[in-house]
């Protein structure tokens, strides 16, 4: 597992904060520098590299840096970012039902802030699937929870979608 000094964790969101400030080439170097300053194989740099190479539009490259950053033993809110930018990714590389099995095994793995997430990136891949009543179902139903009024009939409407009664 990785003891990442809190300098590098400040450097790396200094430049994802500058993102937009970039050209994407730019980017990546300034990433893939200081994921060098980690050993290789470190789980942090390979998901920070995966995610400055899928903010580039880089998904194949990100892929595989995602996976490996899981197989070392990811952790803590990576490592849940990891997986759903990964489902998000494999679903842009025309694989939506891995991106679903990837999100619906993260959705049953436990609860956080990132729930929500979850559900919106399950939801998109579920429409890449051709599943759009269940995608909208799931969309309706997570937004339900954050609703003042009308949440109790939101999510009685996304069951009825849901269940395939709802018209």
């Amino acid at each position: 597992m990785s003891t990442v000094a809190t300098d590098w964790e400040e450097r790396v969101a200094d430049l994802w904060t500058a993102f937009d400030d970039h050209a994407s080439a730019d980017f990546l170097a300034a990433m893939t520098a200081l994921t060098a300053e980690l050993p290789d194989g470190d789980p942090v740099a390979s998901f920070e590299l995966a995610s400055a190479y899928d903010a580039t539009d880089r998904e194949e490259d990100a892929a595989p840096l995602y996976r490996a950053a899981l197989d070392a033993g990811l952790a803590g809110p990576r490592r849940r970012q990891a997986v759903i930018q990964l489902a998000s990714t494999v679903r842009n590389l025309g694989r939506p039902e891995e991106g679903i099995a990837l999100l619906t095994a993260e959705r049953d793995a436990g609860s956080d802030e990132l729930d929500d997430a979850v559900a919106a990136f399950l939801a998109l891949a579920l429409v890449d699937a051709g599943r759009e009543r269940e995608a909208v179902a799931l969309a309706l139903s997570a937004l339900s929870r954050h609703l003042p009024m009308y949440s109790r009939s939101l999510t009685h409407y996304a069951d009825e979608l849901a269940s395939g009664a709802g018209r």
